[in-house]
C-alpha cells in the first residue's frame, strides 16, 4: 500500500469516528461519543504527520484529469484545503472545552466543528481518489 492510499485510510478512519461520534452523541452516550471524538482527533494527527512527511520527501502530485473533471478536482482541493487550515485550531478549541467540562460552549462550537471536520475528512479521500485513480 502506497502513503497516499495508507492517507487516505487515515482519512476515512477519521470520517468513521467522527460519524459515530456524532450518532453517539445524538443517543446521548456521552463515554462512547468521548471516545470517538479522542481517536478521530488521534488518527487525524497520525494522518496530518503521515501526510506532511510523505509531502516533504516526495513533493507535490500534479492533477492530470481533464475535461470537467478539472473544476471539480480544484473546487474540492480548494475547499478541502481551506478548510483544513481552519479545522485544526477549531478541533483542538471544541475538544479542550469538552475537558475542562465547558459544555455548553463546547456545544455550540461543535455545532460547526463537527460537519467541518467531517467534511474536511471526506475531501480528503475524494481527492486521493481524483488524484490516483481517474483515468
Amino acid at each position: 500500500m502506497t502513503w497516499p492510499a495508507i492517507n487516505a485510510c487515515l482519512n476515512a478512519a477519521s470520517a468513521a469516528l467522527i460519524l459515530v461520534g456524532g450518532w453517539q452523541i445524538r443517543h446521548r452516550r456521552i463515554p462512547a461519543h468521548r471516545w470517538c471524538m479522542v481517536l478521530a482527533c488521534a488518527v487525524s494527527a497520525v494522518f496530518l504527520v503521515s501526510y506532511v512527511r510523505y509531502h516533504l520527501q516526495a513533493g507535490a502530485t500534479r492533477f492530470t484529469g481533464t475535461g470537467w473533471w478539472r473544476p471539480v478536482y480544484f473546487s474540492v482541493l480548494i475547499s478541502h484545503t481551506a478548510l483544513a487550515l481552519v479545522i485544526v485550531p477549531l478541533v483542538g478549541r471544541t475538544l479542550w472545552l469538552a475537558a475542562c467540562n465547558r459544555v455548553a460552549a463546547h456545544r455550540r462550537l461543535a455545532r460547526w466543528t463537527w460537519p467541518l471536520w467531517l467534511y474536511v475528512s471526506v475531501t480528503g479521500v475524494l481527492v486521493y481518489g481524483m488524484l490516483y485513480h481517474l483515468p
